[in-house]
């Protein structure tokens, strides 16, 4: 198998805003590009400077970094991961790069948050429930739809839903904190009440502790002519609507989305499912066992 390299200088950084996204002190990605193909992804625009997303890429020396990064922080924090490229692409299921990372994290004692739409995480769980002891763990796993057909569509080299969903179930049942990223909802194609309902219902019956969404998506160059393009694909006629409400506009909210958001958070209620930032940070830092009010970072 060729493994592909880019330059990587330091490996675990400080977050600009600490604590604004789930609680995370520090950011890491270890891989570059992404084989998900998904049609709407962010990380394809030109401002990134990836002018090959679809191959995955290893940056030099990424372990040996993350050990010396690690090693130099004076203030324990939460590693948050998955960004820009999903932690367990295929090449991981090889090179366990991401579960190398893990057990640094591990052993220099940090806490951890990760972003996926990989069941290749619950490969995972037995470092993340050492983590657990010690430090706070969040896993997010993206879900855009309730239907699996569409999900190919969207998301052609990931995971279907339903696996998705049993993973969240299986890393719940290990006593992972875990929940569902429920973004982006794609305006035109997946903003319908049905969806929103079926995503909440599976992640109560997958034991999702929380779910955190978007009613919307971005959209800027790069990621726009490719997303158009897909759409002319699989969705003839819709890239003219985007094209006439939102122009170049960088964020496309849901014409629907002021509904969407009380149907959202009237479920979520109902079934007893976190859905703001500042209750899942809460939960999931303070909810643990072992040295809590150490973690509490973002009062």
């Amino acid at each position: 198998m060729e493994v592909i390299t880019v330059p990587a200088r330091n490996m675990v950084f400080k977050v600009k805003k600490p604590n604004s996204w789930f609680g995370a002190e520090y950011n890491m990605n270890i891989y570059r590009g992404c084989s998900h193909g998904c049609i709407y992804c962010d990380s394809r625009s030109d401002c990134y400077r990836d002018g090959d997303f679809e191959t995955i890429k290893v940056k030099e020396g990424a372990l040996e970094k993350i050990r010396d990064d690690l090693r130099k922080k004076v203030l324990k924090g939460v590693v948050a991961t998955g960004a820009m490229s999903d932690p367990y692409n295929p090449l991981e299921s090889e090179l366990k790069l991401t579960r190398n990372a893990l057990e640094l994290i591990n052993a220099f004692e940090f806490g951890v948050s990760i972003d996926t739409k990989s069941p290749l995480v619950i490969r995972d769980k037995d470092i993340l429930c050492d983590i657990n002891e010690h430090a706070p763990v969040i896993v997010k796993m993206t879900i855009t739809t309730a239907d699996n057909d569409l999900a190919g569509i969207l998301e052609p080299g990931a995971a279907n839903t339903e696996e998705r969903f049993k993973a969240i179930k299986e890393l719940t049942d290990a006593g992972i904190f875990s929940g569902i990223l429920m973004m982006p909802i794609l305006p035109f194609i997946n903003d319908n009440e049905d969806n929103i309902l079926r995503i909440v219902r599976g992640a109560k019956e997958s034991g999702a502790r929380f779910i955190y969404p978007s009613m919307g998506m971005t959209l800027r160059s790069g990621n726009r002519e490719y997303y158009y393009d897909k759409l002319d694909e699989h969705f003839p006629g819709i890239r003219d609507k985007y094209i006439k409400q939102y122009g170049t506009r960088y964020r496309c909210t849901s014409l629907k989305a002021k509904r969407l958001w009380e149907v959202f958070k009237a479920e979520c209620g109902a079934l007893g499912i976190l859905s703001d930032m500042q209750s899942i940070i809460h939960h999931y830092k303070s909810g643990r066992r072992g040295r809590q009010m150490e973690w509490l970072f973002y009062q």
